[in-house]
């Protein structure tokens, strides 16, 4: 009898973790993408996180680091302030409810238990029914941490005696991965995609305010600084520029037609997608379409 207990447990254990997500229309759902860099959000799902405090949802953005490493210029504390200063004008002009960045190195995150520590409080505290975060396998080692670091709370936010000091979450979050184009060990899995076309000015909004990224350490990282015009609406349209030409992939073009049907799917331009994790709570599409509203019936 014990041996089928044991086995009993172990089953269940091997099994997603589900409980019941807030489905209350009067509630808005607290949201919560956590990231490497001040910026990362902002590209990555900028317009998406737009769309949602336009319909309700309580979204913050959380940096691991505090960006004190990227410019070819400047650096230490006066960048740090710099960059602190462009992400509260971002959540200002994206419409999210906080911005915040915490005081590690940027270009030296690791996976330690603190930090750890840190992200499962940050979940704990706005009491999140979503949290977003990167996919552990990137070009940037930072991406790669910060990803990891998530993955690494994705359970012990449900687990008292985990960082006691804060109260666990009633219900165990979804996971999202937001996008990258990194194919190995395994490709991106465009499973929810949102159509932005919408926002995309607002997208490029928050992403201006991002003046030490934009114009100045990603262009000279790229070879292009010259490019970048003086003026700041010319700035403004070399930027729209940029973001207007991307092509979309054919994987993200069919992820578009499931959730919006072929003839709407087609009517968009630019998109946002997220993986969902194998952690934490998996969603049914009824619930992917009341965390994401803007999603077609």
């Amino acid at each position: 009898m014990k041996y089928l207990i044991l086995i009993s447990f172990m089953l269940a254990a091997a099994l997603p973790v589900r409980a019941q997500i807030n489905t209350s229309a009067d509630t808005p759902l607290r949201v919560i993408a956590i990231f490497a860099h001040p910026d990362d959000a902002e590209s990555k799902m900028g317009g998406t996180a737009a769309l949602m405090a336009e319909m309700g949802h309580e979204v913050k953005f959380l940096s691991l680091t505090n960006g004190d490493a990227g410019h070819h210029e400047k650096g230490g504390g006066a960048l740090a302030r710099i960059r602190r200063e462009e992400s509260h004008e971002a959540a200002e002009r994206l419409g999210i409810a906080e911005y915040e960045v915490f005081d590690n190195h940027d270009a030296e995150l690791l996976p330690e238990l603190h930090i750890r520590m840190d992200v499962i409080r940050a979940i704990r505290e706005w009491n999140a029914d979503v949290v977003l975060g990167l996919r552990p396998n990137d070009y940037h080692p930072d991406h790669r941490n910060a990803g990891k670091l998530v993955i690494d709370a994705s359970y012990m936010v449900i687990v008292p005696n985990v960082a006691p000091d804060t109260p666990p979450v009633a219900n165990n979050p979804v996971f999202l991965y937001m996008q990258d184009r990194f194919s190995k060990p395994n490709p991106f899995s465009h499973d929810i995609v949102v159509g932005i076309d919408d926002v995309i000015e607002t997208k490029l909004a928050g992403l201006d305010a991002h003046t030490s990224q934009m114009y100045e350490w990603l262009p000279w990282t790229a070879g292009r600084l010259d490019e970048v015009p003086e003026d700041p609406d010319e700035r403004l349209d070399w930027l729209r520029q940029r973001w207007i030409n991307r092509e979309m992939s054919d994987e993200q073009r069919a992820g578009l037609e499931k959730w919006y049907g072929p003839e709407k799917a087609s009517q968009f331009r630019y998109a946002e997608s997220f993986e969902i994790a194998e952690y934490g709570y998996r969603p049914t599409d009824d619930e992917i379409r009341m965390i994401f509203p803007m999603l077609g019936n």
